[in-house]
């Protein structure tokens, strides 16, 4: 890992990235090439950097020799556990695993101690969050989990994570959701009242991002209702996360958020990288 300043530079700037796929030898080029602006900078990632821990490996130890620091949350790709992957545990045993590789990497995860920035715009906390999903984000008057699944299934988007994100040891997907929810809250609503914060999640905290989805029955598989308010009662400053394959920025109840995602290289060969496959966070950019 690069230096960590107490008190960077006006030329450090804290950066942001997520859905790296580097699976794909294309967008694995793309991270050979990511390099900092500075020696100060931090990068944020904001999950599915793979599906293989090999692969996960790779990307996060080049990048935290190059970065001062790296933040990262999972995705829902590197919780998967597919057959091409030598490591084979599962649900919650998968993500300590992560997080344990994490940690000899030197990368902050969302277990560990949030890291605070005291670059310009700051102070802040940037708060790496895991939170899943609850299948709440439901089509207008579907109200049960099950017939929204029976909706999403009749029209032919079903989310992989059915398949490979096995959630032991919680009965389901969104009770694991339930309990990083429990855990996470408790965490941010314990953090200093007067500092703003920078929340990194792979998911939306708020559904309204989702409204653009092209096929908007994945909207299932990207959030959860319950976080609908935390931008507003955790103090966030700008609210990082991926997912969606949709990188632009959005405003909600005039908080900034930030979709950061590289995506497939489909995707991105089609729309080029308009806004750079590293975001600016901080300090706040010209718009």
């Amino acid at each position: 890992m690069g230096r960590v300043s107490d008190r960077p530079s006006e030329a450090a700037k804290l950066l942001a990235t997520s859905d790296l796929h580097v699976s794909h030898a294309e967008n694995r080029e793309i991270v050979e090439r990511m390099q900092p602006t500075s020696h100060e900078d931090w990068l944020l990632i904001a999950g599915d950097v793979g599906e293989r821990v090999a692969d996960i490996e790779w990307a996060l130890g080049l990048l935290s020799e190059r970065f001062a620091r790296v933040v990262w949350v999972p995705g829902n790709h590197e919780l998967w556990t597919i057959k091409e992957d030598p490591v084979q545990l599962r649900g919650e045993e998968r993500y300590h695993y992560l997080v344990d590789l994490c940690r000899r990497l030197g990368v902050v995860t969302p277990e560990d101690e949030y890291p605070v920035w005291h670059g310009v715009d700051g102070p802040v906390t940037v708060a790496p969050l895991f939170l899943l999903y609850d299948y709440t984000f439901r089509p207008d008057g579907v109200v049960t989990k099950e017939a929204a699944l029976e909706v999403a299934h009749s029209a032919g988007v079903v989310c992989t994570d059915e398949y490979f994100l096995h959630p032991e040891p919680y009965e389901s997907r969104d009770a694991w959701c339930r309990a990083r929810l429990e855990i996470t809250e408790r965490r941010l609503a314990a953090l200093d009242r007067h500092m703003p914060t920078i929340p990194v999640n792979h998911y939306p905290l708020v559904r309204e991002p989702t409204r653009v989805l092209y096929y908007p029955e994945f909207a299932l598989w990207c959030g959860t209702e319950r976080t609908a308010d935390w931008h507003l009662r955790f103090r966030a400053k700008t609210v990082v996360y991926g997912h969606l394959h949709i990188p632009r920025t959005t405003y909600h109840d005039g908080v900034r958020f930030e979709e950061v995602s590289v995506g497939y290289p489909r995707e991105w060969r089609r729309r080029g990288h308009p806004r750079g496959v590293l975001r600016q966070i901080l300090p706040f950019p010209a718009e």
